[in-house]
């Protein structure tokens, strides 16, 4: 009985260490975007926009 308490507390452990580190990816690909100016997404979606009308033709 001991040992299969034991391994529900390892499981809930690793299930917490797993939403944690979800939640750091999260954050740095969040602090990542808004890193961006403006002008920068601006910059970035036209030349997106002009490479998908060039590979249309």
């Amino acid at each position: 009985m001991r040992l299969r308490m034991r391994w529900w507390k390892v499981l809930g452990l690793a299930g917490l260490a797993g939403v944690a580190a979800t939640g750091v990816v999260i954050a740095r690909a969040e602090r990542r975007r808004r890193a961006y100016t403006p002008e920068e997404i601006r910059e970035r979606l036209r030349a997106r926009h002009a490479e998908a009308n060039s590979h249309g033709d």
